[in-house]
C-alpha cells in the first residue's frame, strides 16, 4: 500500500457506540492545563487482529499467528473505526507485512482505514515471511523526530518507539513513547531502566502500551520513581478482554499534561482492551499538522538513527 498524501480531518464521534455505552471511566485526577490543546490517546494491543473470548481460544486460534484467516482484516476494519476518533494510537502485536498478514503493514492499514495521515511502523522481531512483530503509532499531528529503541532482554524482540512532537527540547515539547515489555520480571525490570534513562531529562511525557505487569510491581515502581511519570489507570483491569483481571495495559503521564479523562473502552477485537486518556497540553506544545505528506517514509526521513542498548 503506497503512502499518499491526506489532509487531516477531524472526527466528531469515530467511536462505536456499544463501546462508549460499556466503558470505565476514572478521573480526571490532575487538573487541566488552561487554554491549552486536547489530545485523546489510546493504547491497544491488537493481537494482530485475532478477537478472542476464552482462554481455549489461544489453542483453537493458534494457526491464525502463523497463517492468513479471512475474518482478520474484517476485525481490523471494526477497529480502525473505534480508533478513528483519537488523536494518537499506540498498537501492540502488529505485523509489518508477512505470510498471516497477507503481506500487508498493519500499522499502514489501520492508518488508512481510520483515516489518521501520519503513522509509523517499528519490527521488533522479524522472522521474514512467517511474521514480522512490530509496534504501530497512528497520528493526527506530524512528529518532527521518531526514535527506534531495542530493549535489552535475554530474549531479543522487545522494542520500544519514541515520537517527539513540537519544539525540538525543552518545555515546548511532547514525547510520546510506545512500549511492549517482556512476559519475564528481570527482564522488565532493565527495560524499565532503560526507559527511565531515556525519558528521565523530558517534561512533557506519555509512556504507553502493554507492559505486561500491574501498577504496584516494583517494575512499574522503579520506571515511576525515576522519571516524572504518573499512573492515573492504576485500578484499570484490561486482561484478558471477556473476564477483565490484571492491569497490564497502561498509559503513563507526567504532571504538566492536563488529564481530563481516562477510560477503559469494553471491547471485543483482542484479548486485551484497549485503554485512553482525554489531555491537554500546554499552549506552547503546537502540534503539526497541515499540508505535509503521510506515511512510513516520511517519518523516516525524520527520524533519528535507531537506538540500540547495550
Amino acid at each position: 500500500m503506497a503512502a499518499s498524501e491526506m489532509e487531516p480531518r477531524h472526527h466528531g464521534n469515530g467511536h462505536d457506540a456499544a463501546a462508549l455505552m460499556n466503558t470505565l471511566s476514572i478521573g480526571p485526577s490532575t487538573p487541566p492545563t488552561l487554554g491549552g490543546q486536547r489530545l485523546r490517546i489510546l493504547s491497544y494491543n491488537v493481537q494482530v487482529g485475532i478477537a478472542s473470548g476464552r482462554f481455549r481460544h489461544y489453542l483453537t486460534n493458534s494457526w491464525k499467528h502463523v497463517l492468513p484467516y479471512e475474518g482478520r482484516m474484517g476485525n481490523l476494519d471494526s477497529i480502525a473505526r473505534f480508533i478513528a476518533g483519537f488523536d494518537l494510537v499506540g498498537l501492540q502485536e502488529l505485523d509489518a507485512g508477512s505470510l498471516r498478514s497477507n503481506f500487508i503493514n498493519l500499522a499502514e492499514y489501520l492508518a488508512h482505514r481510520s483515516e489518521l495521515p501520519y503513522w509509523y511502523s517499528q519490527t521488533n522481531r522479524n522472522l521474514g515471511k512467517l511474521a514480522k512483530h512490530s509496534l504501530g503509532l497512528l497520528s493526527r499531528f506530524r512528529p518532527h523526530s521518531v526514535v527506534e529503541h531495542r530493549l535489552p532482554g535475554r530474549i531479543p524482540g522487545r522494542g520500544a518507539l519514541e515520537a517527539h512532537f513540537g519544539a525540538h527540547h525543552g518545555e515546548d515539547s511532547l514525547v510520546i513513547m510506545l512500549v511492549h515489555l517482556s512476559l519475564g520480571r528481570k527482564a522488565r525490570m532493565l527495560q524499565m531502566q532503560y526507559i527511565a534513562e531515556v525519558l528521565r531529562d523530558h517534561e512533557h511525557v506519555v509512556v504507553m502500551g502493554d507492559m505486561n505487569t500491574p501498577s504496584h510491581s516494583q517494575e512499574v515502581q522503579r520506571l515511576i520513581s525515576h522519571t516524572r511519570l504518573q499512573e492515573p489507570l492504576a485500578s484499570a483491569k484490561t486482561y484478558p478482554s471477556w473476564r477483565p483481571r490484571h492491569a497490564f495495559d497502561h498509559i503513563l503521564v507526567t504532571p504538566g499534561l492536563g488529564l481530563k479523562q481516562v477510560h477503559v473502552y469494553n471491547l471485543n477485537y483482542s484479548d486485551h482492551l484497549p485503554v485512553g486518556v482525554e489531555l491537554v497540553i500546554p499552549e506552547t506544545v503546537h502540534m503539526a499538522h497541515a499540508g505535509l505528506i503521510s506515511g512510513h517514509d516520511q517519518w523516516r526521513e525524520a527520524a533519528t538513527s535507531p537506538r540500540n542498548s547495550a
